[in-house]
C-alpha cells in the first residue's frame, strides 16, 4: 500500500519535470502525450494503493489485474465524490491516449493535441495540462491521507 504511493510520488515527481522543465523549452504534441503518459501512470499507482488499502480493510477480496477494472472496483466502494472524480479523469485520459490526434502550432506556447472523443473535439494545451497536473497532486494529498488512515 504505501509502495504503491510512493510509486506514484515518484511518477509524479517525473511529471512535474515533463511539464515545468520539458514542456517549457520543447513544445511539441510527443511532450504532451508523455506527460499525459505519466499522468496516468501516476493514477494508476494511486488506485493500486487506494485498492490495497481496501483490501487490508477486507473490504475487497482480490485486485483486478486490469488498470480499468481497478478503478471500476473502486469507484464501487468509494463515497467520497472528488477521488470519484479523479478516477473518471483518469478513465477519460486511457480512452483519450488512444485516439488518433492532430497537432496544432508546435514550438510555439499554444502548441495543442486536438482529440476526437465521444463526439466532441478536445483540445488538450501547456493550460488543460497545467489542470490536469494540479487535479493530480491533489489525488495525491487524498491517497495519502487515506493510506495514512489505513495503518
Amino acid at each position: 500500500m504505501e509502495e504503491s504511493y510512493l510509486q506514484a510520488v515518484e511518477e509524479f515527481k517525473r511529471l512535474d519535470h515533463l511539464y515545468y522543465v520539458t514542456l517549457k523549452y520543447t513544445r511539441t504534441v510527443d511532450v504532451i502525450r508523455a506527460t499525459l503518459e505519466r499522468i496516468i501512470s501516476t493514477h494508476e499507482h494511486a488506485v493500486e494503493a487506494l485498492l490495497k488499502c481496501l483490501k487490508q480493510e477486507k473490504k475487497v477480496t482480490e485486485i483486478p489485474a486490469s488498470p480499468v477494472a481497478r478503478a471500476q472496483l473502486l469507484m464501487q466502494h468509494l463515497s467520497d465524490p472528488r477521488l470519484v472524480q479523479f478516477l473518471e479523469l483518469y478513465l477519460k485520459l486511457r480512452a483519450v491516449m488512444r485516439q488518433p490526434y492532430e497537432k496544432k502550432e508546435e514550438y510555439r506556447r499554444h502548441v495543442t493535441m486536438i482529440v476526437q472523443f465521444e463526439g466532441e473535439t478536445l483540445n488538450i494545451d501547456i493550460d488543460k495540462l497545467k489542470e490536469y497536473f494540479d487535479n493530480t497532486g491533489e489525488l495525491l494529498r487524498h491517497v495519502k491521507q487515506r493510506v495514512l488512515e489505513c495503518k
